[in-house]
């Protein structure tokens, strides 16, 4: 029975998280930070991965990363968006549980190489969708960038992880 119980209780925290994430998400878009430089952000909801990712888990924080992607999508924008972000997330999430593994980065540098490659995994797309690979040049500004808001976020995720519990 305990066993049920302990799903039970993962399933909530899960769908928690995406609601989280979802409005970290809808924050972001309020601020105008791509105005100089299209495509970047802050990565926010990124936050709620990198923590799900330490404390519950590859998997967890995969249904967590697609269901936000997945309900934000549907909500707020199209399914082009939809196609770029879950590639970009799994890009970011399968770089992320590699170097994690490695044990060589910190929170931080786990969160600057995921945010990285999630600019990487999108483009990867944009090349593919456009049949253009010049698309790719931008990487050198998008890994900038990337490694500027991962940085960042990786900070706060490393904040959060050391001061949240969650009893499953």
């Amino acid at each position: 029975m305990k066993k049920k119980s302990t799903n039970n209780k993962k399933t909530a925290i899960c769908g928690v998280l995406i609601a989280l994430a979802m409005i970290l998400s809808y924050l972001e878009s309020l601020i105008p930070i791509s105005f100089a430089v299209p495509g970047i952000k802050l990565g926010l909801a990124n936050l709620v991965t990198i923590v799900a990712l330490k404390k519950l888990g590859v998997k967890a924080a995969t249904i967590i990363s697609t269901g936000r992607i997945v309900l934000s999508g549907i909500l707020f924008s199209n399914i082009s968006v939809i196609i770029y972000s879950l590639a970009g997330a799994a890009f970011s999430i399968i770089v992320m549980v590699v170097v994690d593994r490695m044990r060589v980065f910190s929170v931080t540098g786990v969160s600057i190489c995921g945010a990285i490659a999630h600019n990487a995994g999108q483009l990867l797309v944009a090349a593919f969708m456009l049949e253009n690979v010049n698309v790719l040049y931008y990487m050198s500004v998008l890994g900038i960038a990337g490694a500027i808001s991962g940085a960042f976020i990786g900070i706060l995720a490393s904040i959060i992880i050391k001061n949240i519990t969650f009893s499953i």
